[in-house]
């Protein structure tokens, strides 16, 4: 019988790759368990659940620690009900009970040296917006992980970035703070349970000393065959990774409005150079 961690490792990574010899721990075994949950109860998150994943997302760490993110908290239904038609209406946007919305926040050290009379100009590099992005990720992860640690699941929602500017106006951002994304949380309905999406394997991702991508094509070939199997097993179209991918690539129509971005964040006073 296999344990934990190697159960995980396969269907993270499909039954051909070797699974480490390493000591397993609590931790790295229910972030391997991480699934995309999009099917929600609706049953309220715990008492302070939200709380305690926010403190776990400021404990993250932070660049210089300049906390260049902020988050808005949305429970009420019909705000749901709009956000979820601005990003592609994605029915568990409104069916979670909790929207996150992470934001690159400038304005907040904008109007702190306003306040101190000193000069922020590097607010207009690309690199700190960078930063800011980088920032909200290794936050809203830490939050996941606690969510999930309390049997909660969760979507990340790249689509809350199609209408930016009028997810702006909806949550009242001021002045140089631009939506990073979305992330649903809730309760996952048991009803429709989501499983473990394979990854590539490590062979192709992890690389050592410098990059090699000698094994890149081989690596890629068996995981179209695997990614392949796990579509068919959800009773999805039996499509390979590559079929899946390169069409997101193609063309700027299925950025769905995010290729207005720059225009976006230019808007919201962002001058990135």
């Amino acid at each position: 019988m296999k344990d934990r961690f190697s159960a995980l490792w396969e269907e993270r990574y499909g039954p051909d790759v070797p699974v480490p010899s390493v000591t397993p721990d609590a931790i790295t075994e229910s972030l391997m368990a991480h699934r995309t949950v999009r099917a929600y109860l609706d049953t309220p998150l715990p008492e302070g659940a939200l709380e305690a994943a926010f403190a776990a997302a400021q404990s993250a760490s932070s660049s210089c620690n300049m906390q260049i993110w902020s988050v808005v908290a949305i429970e009420d239904q019909a705000r749901k009900d709009r956000l979820a038609t601005l990003a592609g209406n994605q029915a568990h946007i409104r069916q979670a009970p909790l929207l996150l919305v992470w934001l690159i926040d400038f304005g907040r050290l904008k109007r702190l040296g306003d306040a101190e009379g000193k000069p922020t100009e590097n607010l207009e590099y690309l690199d700190t917006f960078m930063v800011g992005a980088v920032d909200a990720g290794i936050a809203a992860q830490n939050a996941v992980a606690s969510f999930e640690a309390a049997g909660l699941g969760i979507v990340y929602l790249g689509a809350m970035r199609n209408n930016s500017e009028a997810v702006a106006k909806e949550l009242n951002l001021p002045p140089l703070t631009a939506v990073a994304f979305g992330l649903s949380v809730g309760f996952p309905d048991p009803n429709k349970p989501a499983h473990i999406k394979p990854r590539l394997a490590p062979s192709v991702v992890l690389h050592r000393e410098q990059y090699d991508a000698s094994g890149e094509q081989e690596g890629i070939a068996r995981y179209n065959e695997v990614y392949a199997a796990f579509q068919k097993a959800e009773g999805l179209p039996e499509k390979r990774w590559a079929d899946a991918t390169l069409p997101r690539l193609a063309s700027p129509k299925v950025l769905h409005g995010r290729e207005r971005l720059r225009d976006v964040l230019e808007k919201q006073g962002f001058r990135l150079r």
